[in-house]
């Protein structure tokens, strides 16, 4: 065994470098299982971040299905998702750079059609219509530049062209699920200021021989909120909903529903398996999957317990269902999709270990296949940091959840005594949560001889829905005082320095990053990636979808302006005394680049030690090599310059910006 150099933490010579996070990487979504082919969608950071449609079929490589000057991307609400969906001979998609849908050839590749017309629109969640030759889809309307966006669900004839409207009036729709007979169609909808997951309505219609909705009404319990409608081969229709209070999945009662008046919408959902866990996530983009069925009696799905995730099957005719664990090594795992195909039935998920990034897994026969991999590493296991799962105390006589990562190097160790610094990490959302899969972002660090935490604060998912709204009137308070806690907890453990505390965090997560910053004095120093400095300014400039999103995580708008500047951090910034980076895309929609010029300008009048690197093609997340590349090193620079060690990039064009 070769002796360990020693080597103060932060300093460790590291083989993990910011270009393996592009360097032949794609950014993997939306796996589709057709037949005995599987469909996925690439973005690609070496060329622009552009998306691609790619296909697997059985016994062959990987073949890209869009044209090289394509790029197949949802803009609907901003996030996008549902960009594609397949009919046995067509792929139906929407282009990044209109916003309109095409159809294409699955053999004749060359051959595309405009479907849609309709500048000012945008399209997503694709659904198609066999028996009528049209697809479903819902529908986001730019009437006029001033106006917010004006959402529907739709259908548009692939002869005629012909767009009818089938709902309308609510403030968002998504999730369309239309019966294999076509005869009924489910969806989801909400209102201001309601997210999708605070609360929402499942319906349900009776369509006519034309396809227009002859009859609908809401199956979901008041006060709850649902997600993933999807139809059983026998035409059950399946969802999921939290009024126990755990997003669980639950079969629709539709006879009783239509014959009983008497009968409640609670009590015609019948679960199929009560448990303390989550079959859902925060639908913040269409298209999610967390089950499909696997045959004509068996789900197949994924849940999370205590924010690990797990895989199962379950056979939804029996009596008393139970889970049947389905063996992996994944420990985050999405976007399961189904079929079968001359009776064999198979499966196709994003899955990801502790030590192999995520990728396009095929289940089976009882056996697992790698169809794509998002990053393809030699990396040796024990330069990788595996997650340590913590709890810890925190406010209000709560517990705060988290995942350690300590210091992991083969090839070096510091000296006696010596503390890591630490990176605190807060998730976006902040509806959200972090997970445990290998994530080279995390190792970046953690082989240079930082300690890393990532917490899953209160209001974050995995937890149940009471944890997940804890945070309810709280952001900028709950979630602050969980990434201090979880900081002083490692330090009185003696795993971090508490002279070099770092917390970091993007979109939501930079605004408790600065909050953090102004409002308490645990951390030395902060990285903010788009985050939000003016909590005001972001109730009044952005997108429709997270437009009254702040009513209930701070208070009603604008009645509660009081709280919104109490909790600003531009209204706090002479509390603030630390050095702060900040990254932004000049681009960004949902947090404008004004949020980090005022929070910049702000700290240099206070003399604070400051950086600010903006990138003029990127919007909210960063999907070009450069940019990607460039955030990391910088950010290293910028820490090895505040706690005064020495540190090299790792990439010969590499420049420090002027910034520092």
């Amino acid at each position: 065994m070769t002796a360990k150099h020693t080597a103060p933490y932060g300093t460790w010579p590291s083989p993990i470098d910011a270009q393996i996070l592009t360097r032949k990487s794609v950014k993997l979504s939306r796996p589709l299982c057709l037949g005995n082919n599987t469909f996925w969608l690439e973005s690609r950071p070496e060329e622009q971040g552009r998306s691609v449609i790619v296909r697997h079929s059985k016994g062959q490589t990987p073949v890209d299905i869009t044209p090289r000057q394509v790029s197949v991307r949802s803009r609907v609400n901003e996030y996008g998702g549902g960009d594609f969906c397949l009919s046995d001979t067509t792929i139906f998609y929407v282009d990044a750079s209109d916003q309109q849908i095409y159809s294409q050839d699955q053999q004749q590749l060359s051959n595309i059609k405009k479907i849609t017309h309709t500048p000012s629109s945008r399209y997503a969640d694709l659904v198609f219509d066999t028996q009528r030759h049209r697809l479903i889809a819902i529908r986001e309307d730019f009437p006029h530049a001033a106006q917010e966006s004006i959402h529907s669900l739709v259908s548009i004839d692939l002869v005629t062209g012909q767009l009818v409207t089938l709902a309308e009036g609510d403030s968002f729709y998504a999730s369309p699920a239309l019966s294999h007979d076509g005869k009924q169609l489910a969806w989801l909808s909400w209102n201001h200021p309601n997210m999708p997951w605070d609360y929402n309505q499942c319906w349900l219609a009776t369509l006519d021989h034309q396809g227009d909705i002859a009859q609908g009404k809401i199956i979901s319990p008041a006060q709850s909120s649902s997600f993933q409608p999807r139809w059983s081969p026998q035409q059950e229709l399946f969802l999921v909903n939290d009024q126990s209070g755990w997003w669980n999945i639950y079969r629709v009662a539709i006879d009783t529903l239509n014959c009983a008046d008497a009968m409640t919408n609670t009590e015609a959902l019948k679960a199929v398996l009560p448990l303390e866990a989550e079959f859902a996530t925060p639908q913040w983009v269409f298209g999610m999957s967390c089950y499909d069925f696997l045959d004509h009696k068996t789900l197949f799905v994924t849940y999370t317990s205590q924010g690990q995730w797990q895989l199962a099957s379950i056979d939804f005719t029996c009596q008393q269902p139970a889970l049947n664990n389905i063996d992996n090594d994944f420990c985050d795992i999405s976007a399961i999709s189904c079929a079968s195909n001359h009776g064999e039935p198979r499966a196709v998920l994003l899955g990801a270990s502790s030590d192999q990034a995520q990728g396009v897994w095929q289940w089976q026969n009882q056996q697992w296949q790698c169809l794509k991999q998002s990053i393809v590493s030699t990396l040796a296991a024990d330069n990788i940091a595996c997650a340590q799962a913590i709890s810890f105390p925190t406010t209000h006589e709560d517990r705060a959840h988290g995942f350690y990562y300590p210091p992991t190097n083969p090839n070096y160790q510091a000296p006696a005594e010596e503390k890591p610094p630490l990176i605190v990490l807060s998730h976006g959302g902040p509806t959200g949560a972090t997970e445990t899969a290998l994530n080279f972002k995390i190792q970046y660090w953690t082989s240079r001889g930082f300690a890393v935490l990532d917490v899953n604060y209160r209001g974050s998912t995995g937890y149940g829905t009471w944890y997940r709204n804890r945070l309810k009137g709280q952001w900028g308070l709950f979630d602050v005082d969980d990434v201090c806690a979880g900081a002083q907890y490692l330090v009185a453990q003696g795993l971090a320095d508490a002279k070099r505390l770092i917390i970091k965090g993007s979109s939501a997560g930079g605004y408790t990053v600065l909050a953090a910053l102004a409002f308490r004095d645990t951390f030395c120093a902060g990285t903010s990636l788009y985050g939000i400095g003016d909590l005001s300014a972001l109730a009044t400039d952005t997108h429709k979808f997270e437009a009254r999103y702040l009513d209930s995580l701070v208070a009603p708008w604008p009645s509660g302006e009081h709280i919104y500047r109490e909790r600003s951090p531009i209204h706090h910034v002479e509390k603030l005394t630390c050095p702060v980076i900040f990254f932004q895309g000049l681009k960004d929609k949902v947090v404008p680049p004004n949020q980090a010029e005022m929070m910049v300008a702000a700290l240099r009048r206070q003399k604070i030690s400051t950086a600010y690197v903006s990138f003029d093609n990127e919007g909210h997340g960063f999907r070009e090599a450069k940019s990607i590349e460039d955030q990391l090193e910088l950010e290293l620079n910028f820490y090895g310059k505040i706690f005064n060690f020495a540190v090299q990039p790792s990439r010969e064009d590499f420049q420090l910006c002027d910034a520092f």
